[in-house]
Formats: structure tokens, C-alpha cells, sequence
């Protein structure tokens, strides 16, 4: 049982880390909301003053606002319904026994250690090339047009390209909660009669919801900062341009550090929107 002492001790040492991460998000925090509110344009007349909530009207009242957070949004839960439900798929598969079980585990979960930017290169270049892509000669060997991915289909290749990146993450994490799973549950189930229908709708399923939850939760957060794949692939055109590429135009492009400021605010708050409307839906799983 812990003592007095050593509960004062276990505080000191751990001071300087939470004092290093707290100083670590406060700072930027802080002057993003300091930018938010001065017209500061570094190569044009440099901090041009106090102007209130004037940044925060004009990217809200922007034409590129909503459509922007819509866009966010569609990718996020695109990208949650495929790797959730390719991912249980392949974590029953590879729970299975086979030859070479290890080397397809790792083949499996290798997309994930691979960075964004290679990753979206590689789709673009090698597979949804319309003339010297691998999907472009598909179609041509079936006597079809090939299509232009990332204009044509701008949203769901993109869709398409975060979601391989993403599955293996989902993979491992249902793997694991799969493998937790009481094996003499599943075989009084098929000794019962239970068809697999059932003994996956009502034994696996359940046991994997906070397994689920957790993967929603984290790739939420992740996704919602999507830049790299977009930057690389249509660079913010047909249709793809989410919220944080609309700040990085702002800021970049148009060199205006209080504009993208406000809308860092705002991405700060649609994240924490989404966090809470999710904690609550599926949250709960994680106390069951």
C-alpha cells in the first residue's frame, strides 16, 4: 500500500514530465489563440494590429468553410466503416490456424509503418496512374475505359488510399480482443447447434464493442487532422479539400497567420465536438 512519502516522491518525479507536456501544448495553444485575434501577415506589413473576431467571421462566412468540414467528416466516416469492418474480418481470418500464420500477421499489419506521403505516392503513381497505372492496364485487359481516379473519384480514392493505411491499426487491435476471447464460449455455442451467424453476432461482436471503440476513437482523432494523402494526391481540388487543408492555404498560400489561426481554433472545436458526440454513443462500451 502506498505511504505518504512515497506518493510525494512519485509526484516530484513525475513533475518535470507533466510540467514538459503541459508547457508542450498550452504554448502553441495559447499563441494560436493570441494569432486568432490580430491581422499578422509576416511578408506583408508583418502584425497589422488588433482585429477581434474579424478572423473568425471571415473563415466561418468563407464559401470553403462548410464544404470543408463536410468533406472532413465524409472521410472520417468512410474511413471508420471500412477499416472497422474489414478489420474484424481480418482479425477472424487471421485468428484462424494456418501455414505461415506469423509472415501473414506481418504482412498484414506492415501498410501501417509505412509513412502517409509514400503511401499516397505509391496509390497515385503505381495504381491509380490513368495511363501507366496497375488499375488503368486492369480495366484496358477487360476492354473499359480507365478512369481517372483522382478527379473522377476524387473522394472515395482518397477514401480508398487512408483506409490501407489505416486497416492494418484496426487489424492489430481486433486481433488482440479476438485472441482474449474465452474459446469454451465459442464451443459450447457450436456443441448448442449455434450457427457461426450467431456465434459471431452474439459472442464475438460483443466481446469485441470496446475493442471497436477504442479503434473509433483513435482514428477519429487522427483522421481529423488529414493533410499529407490530400496534399500529395489532388492537392485540395475535386472535392477534397478538408478543414486542415483549407488552414494551410490560409496560412501558406495566402500568408495570413490570424486568418489560419481562427481556423485552427475551429478545428479545435469540431474535434472536440466529434470526441464528445462519440465518447457519448460508443464511449460507454469502455466502462462495460
Amino acid at each position: 500500500m502506498a505511504t505518504k512519502q512515497s506518493r510525494s516522491a512519485a509526484r516530484m518525479m513525475m513533475a518535470p514530465a507533466v510540467t514538459l507536456l503541459l508547457g508542450w501544448m498550452l504554448v502553441p495553444l495559447i499563441m494560436t489563440l493570441y494569432f486568432s485575434f490580430r491581422d499578422y501577415r509576416p511578408l506583408s506589413g508583418g502584425d497589422r494590429g488588433w482585429v477581434g473576431f474579424d478572423n473568425y467571421m471571415r473563415f466561418v462566412t468563407s464559401s470553403a468553410f462548410w464544404p470543408s468540414v463536410q468533406t472532413t467528416l465524409v472521410i472520417v466516416g468512410g474511413v471508420l466503416v471500412i477499416t472497422v469492418c474489414l478489420g474484424i474480418l481480418l482479425a477472424i481470418l487471421l485468428d484462424q490456424p494456418m501455414w505461415g500464420q506469423g509472415v501473414v500477421r506481418i504482412l498484414v499489419i506492415a501498410p501501417f509503418f509505412v509513412m502517409p506521403t509514400v503511401s499516397a505516392l505509391v496509390w497515385k503513381n503505381m495504381f491509380m496512374d490513368p495511363t501507366n497505372g496497375l488499375l488503368a492496364h486492369l480495366w484496358r485487359f477487360f476492354g473499359a475505359e480507365p478512369v481517372q481516379w483522382l478527379s473522377q473519384a476524387s473522394l472515395p480514392s482518397l477514401i480508398m488510399i487512408v483506409s490501407w493505411q489505416w486497416l492494418p491499426f484496426a487489424t492489430l487491435i481486433l486481433l488482440t480482443a479476438i485472441q482474449s476471447l474465452d474459446s469454451e464460449q465459442l464451443e459450447a455455442a457450436e456443441m448448442d447447434g449455434a450457427p457461426s451467424l450467431k456465434r459471431f453476432w452474439y459472442i464475438i461482436l460483443p466481446h469485441l464493442s470496446r475493442a471497436i471503440t477504442i479503434v473509433v476513437l483513435i482514428q477519429t482523432i487522427f483522421l481529423l487532422g488529414l493533410f499529407a494523402e490530400i496534399f500529395v494526391t489532388t492537392g485540395g481540388a475535386f472535392g477534397t479539400k478538408t478543414l486542415s487543408y483549407l488552414i494551410f492555404q490560409r496560412v501558406l498560400e495566402s500568408q495570413n497567420i490570424g486568418l489560419g489561426s481562427a481556423g485552427g481554433v475551429y478545428a479545435i472545436i469540431l474535434a472536440n465536438i466529434v470526441a464528445i458526440f462519440l465518447m457519448r454513443i460508443v464511449g460507454k462500451n469502455l466502462d462495460a
